[in-house]
């Protein structure tokens, strides 16, 4: 017809259903401070990481329980820069045990030893 313009058909690409069925589901990668949900939780798992007596492990778990309470919090807290923490917690960081007992401090975190 005269006058009235035709918009041209636009392709769409479409996924059959039979092809979502062999998809594998989207998975969320682990993140340990996921599960660090309160005080009691994470002084369970540092006293597990503790008994396992690996170093790198601890510098690890306490990097996990800080992302958890926030890296901005434990930093101000422990008088460390948040880069300084980041840094020292990283995985293979070899951190000053002063460092580490700021660390444990900022996150209310008390060690002791037992005989």
């Amino acid at each position: 017809m005269p006058g009235i313009k035709r918009e041209k058909p636009q392709l769409v690409a479409r996924v059959d259903t039979a092809d979502r069925a062999n998809e594998a589901p989207a998975l969320r990668a682990f993140d340990m401070a996921d599960h660090l949900k309160s005080d009691r939780a994470i002084a369970r798992y540092l006293t597990i990481v503790l008994k396992e007596g690996d170093t790198d492990e601890l510098v690890r778990a306490l990097g996990h329980a800080a992302r958890a309470r926030g890296m901005a919090d434990v930093a101000r807290d422990s008088g460390l820069g948040r880069e300084s923490l980041y840094k020292a917690l990283r995985p293979g960081a070899h951190p000053r045990f002063e460092t580490i007992l700021k660390v444990c401090a900022a996150l209310g975190i008390r060690l002791e030893a037992r005989a």
